[in-house]
């Protein structure tokens, strides 16, 4: 840090001196003492030339100053405190000292962070920030992210474009210690500018303004750490066109953006090469070089946060035996992560605290809540059901997190938490109903969900007997609609499932599954057997016979789409039993269809067409005209599949006479299909390839993959067509990728 040369004669000359002979360097001298480093520097060179007697007390111990050079170190302090004015005497008024200049160019900037790596990007926002005319630049991001690292390394990399001088503040808007008063900084700021004690203001306003006219024409950088809000910048701002201010805040300021003009650069966690980087920066890159893999865990169990890195690393440095893995391997564990992510008063629960401390309770409340949502993206009506409340009220508290950076919008009306800040918020704790609401809001909308993208069907289940119903329900105006929402919540819903079983909430495990069932038709090659099997042991605790009919047809059904076709008989054989006894007619006719699913996969295609036939008695006996059609369906599939083409014709022209024929939905695709291949075992080719194209079309059309694939491919059996094949190839790449 550069102190510039102490003021002949005085003070801050022999403290200087004293220093000197010590052998100590500002940092050590301020640090043993008991004072800043910036407040050290302004003694030295004369800024401040009047100390209090404790403060020349601390430096005269830290210093083992004899008593003679602490008595002369007072009597130089004593000259330059102000003496108090006379009653009749009448200080001119305040105006910019003609003599303003100061000895050296002001730096306050504390030392540039050791160990910075990366930010490429981010420093390269902040100089194109810096290039407008008196720009303010708001560098914001979570805590812990190097934010403050950010700035200063751009500062100092940055100081020949300031040549009038570098000042700095910390606000202090999320830590223990309190804010600073804005006087006490605007007081900081003219000091360092040359002004005389004696010639600052005492109020805000003016202060603020002497600092204005000071910087009007001047090229100066001012740095204001750690700000709460706008309010608390905005006097603080220079106003000269060539001065530049940069503010870092866990929030995001957007006052500054209205009133100001600012522009905003956010600051994310790092990515693995720079979170390894830094480990390295720490350790030396011998000990991470050694432990490649083991390094990049740490990166990852770290969240890519600069401060959790830093802690992970000054764990290691303290334990040079330690190995990188082992430590990996203890972070694993959840239940201690935090914890060893802490260091004495420093850590990630520590600056979460902090900025949490800054919100209202309910939002606080809320905040805690979400550490027992199942998922990694909550949206308003997931966190209302968390809370509570209405989806209005849960968006407003999910704003307010989002300005204080504890969750992020992913996109709109989404919201997700870093790792380590869902398990801080995980830690607070949100009371015993909080996972049982939320698993209810999953119930609740994969209902509705089910309504719009299978209209007709039957009720999925009755709801559990200790349900709690959400304040408000999301709807789906159509089929797309709801199909989006499966989409956005798959994992989501997944995770659900498992939370709900680790609980042993059996009677919403098996239910939140099988509200996915439209989502599985859709995407049957996804691999949805271990959720199935989690949900049918789920159902079976559960004692509930009903659901576990349906669970094993649905499983029966991948099953045999995945070639496991004797687990699916073992299956599906024992839920027509089960079905059977307890009289549930539609739940044996679906466990029928899907049986001759097996039976067909086997080559036993009159053993599936007659079980097709029985099912579809047991739906026209039970009046389920949805139930109905399905059985026309597998038993137009199962003629075509034996070549018997008027059979499959006849059977798929009476279903699609059930079906609207403005509606499109996977039985309709299929039976398409069976109509377009029938046709074309006919020898009606023309006909035939117009109804396969019409079933691709309507598949691609509503996303449905494994039909556009399935339909594409038959018609390449008979038209080597290149626009067929490039379609072909897309929809397959669709479906092989998505996941």
């Amino acid at each position: 840090m550069s102190t510039g040369t102490p003021a002949d004669g005085d003070f801050g000359v022999l403290l200087h001196s004293l220093r000197r002979g010590a052998g100590l360097t500002q940092e050590e001298l301020a640090q043993t003492a008991g004072i800043s480093v910036r407040a050290l520097s302004y003694l030295e060179r004369g800024r401040s030339r009047g100390p209090q007697r404790r403060t020349v007390s601390a430096l005269a111990t830290a210093l083992r100053l004899s008593p003679q050079d602490a008595g002369e170190l007072e009597r130089l302090a004593s000259l330059g405190r102000p003496r108090r004015a006379s009653a009749a005497r009448v200080l001119p008024p305040v105006a910019v000292p003609d003599t303003a200049a100061p000895a050296g160019v002001p730096d306050l900037l504390p030392r540039a962070p050791r160990g910075f790596h990366g930010r490429a990007a981010e420093l390269a926002a902040v100089s194109r920030a810096a290039e407008r005319q008196a720009p303010v630049c708001l560098v914001v991001g979570p805590a812990g992210v190097g934010k403050t690292a950010l700035v200063l390394h751009w500062a100092h990399q940055s100081r020949a474009a300031f040549p009038d001088g570098l000042l700095y503040a910390d606000l202090r808007g999320f830590g223990d210690q309190g804010e600073p008063a804005l006087v006490e900084v605007l007081r900081e700021f003219l000091l360092a500018l040359g002004v005389p004690h004696e010639r600052i203001p005492e109020s805000v306003n003016g202060a603020a303004a002497l600092f204005r006219s000071l910087a009007a024409d001047r090229r100066l950088l001012v740095v204001l750490d750690n700000a709460r809000d706008s309010e608390q910048v905005r006097p603080l701002l220079p106003g000269g066109r060539r001065c530049v201010t940069v503010v870092t805040s866990r929030h995001r300021l957007a006052g500054l953006i209205v009133t100001d003009t600012a522009r905003s650069v956010a600051v994310d966690v790092l990515g693995t090469g720079d979170a390894t980087m830094l480990l390295a920066g720490v350790l030396g890159s011998e000990r991470v070089d050694a432990e490649p893999e083991a390094a990049r865990r740490l990166a990852e169990l770290c969240g890519g946060l600069p401060l959790a890195l830093r802690v992970a690393a000054a764990r290691l440095a303290q334990q040079p035996g330690w190995s990188l893995a082992a430590l990996a391997a203890e972070l694993s564990d959840e239940t201690r992560r935090l914890s060893l992510l802490d260091v004495e008063d420093t850590g990630v629960r520590a600056a979460l605290r902090v900025t949490l401390h800054q919100l209202p309770e309910h939002v606080c409340r809320l905040f805690a809540q979400l550490g027992c949502h199942p998922g990694t993206h909550v949206d308003r009506y997931a966190a209302a059901a968390l809370a509570d409340t209405d989806p209005a009220a849960a968006e407003t508290c999910l704003e307010r997190l989002a300005v204080a950076h504890l969750v992020t919008q992913t996109a709109p009306g989404r919201w997700t938490m870093h790792d380590l800040v869902r398990l801080y918020a995980r830690s607070l704790g949100a009371g015993p109903d909080a996972l049982k609401r939320v698993l209810d809001h999953y119930i609740a909308t994969g209902i509705s969900a089910v309504a719009a993208a299978e209209p007709g069907n039957e009720d999925c289940f009755p709801l559990p007997k200790d349900y709690l119903p959400p304040v408000a329900v999301r709807e789906f105006n159509d089929r797309s609609a709801a199909v989006a929402w499966y989409a956005a919540e798959r994992d989501d819903l997944i995770l659900a499932v498992a939370a709900a079983h680790a609980a042993a909430l059996h009677e919403r495990t098996w239910r939140i599954a099988l509200t996915l069932w439209p989502l599985i038709v859709w995407r049957v090659r996804d691999g949805w057997a271990p959720l199935l099997e989690t949900a049918l042991e789920a159902a079976r605790a559960d004692a509930d016979q009903h659901g576990e009919s349906r669970i094993i047809n649905v499983l029966g059904w991948i099953l045999i789409e995945e070639g496991r076709i004797p687990e699916a008989l073992t299956h599906l054989q024992a839920a027509r039993a089960l079905a059977s006894r307890t009289g549930d007619a539609v739940a044996e006719a679906n466990a029928l269809i899907v049986l001759a699913m097996a039976q067909a996969a086997l080559g036993s295609l009159d053993d599936a067409a007659q079980g097709c036939r029985r099912a579809l008695e047991l739906a026209r006996q039970a009046g389920d005209r949805t139930l109905e059609k399905l059985a026309l369906q597998h038993l137009a599939r199962h003629w075509a599949d034996a070549g018997q083409w008027h059979q499959a014709l006849d059977t798929a022209t009476q279903a699609l006479a059930l079906h609207r024929p403005d509606t499109t939905d996977i039985p309709r695709i299929l039976l398409l299909m069976v109509k377009g291949e029938a046709l074309l075992g006919l020898g009606n080719h023309t006909e035939g390839i117009r109804q396969l194209d019409l079933a691709a079309r309507e598949a691609e059309s509503s996303g449905y993959d494994d039909g556009a694939v399935r339909a594409l491919g038959a018609l390449l059996r008979v038209s080597a067509d290149a626009e067929l094949q490039a379609r072909y190839d897309a929809a397959l790449a669709r479906l092989s990728t998505r996941t």
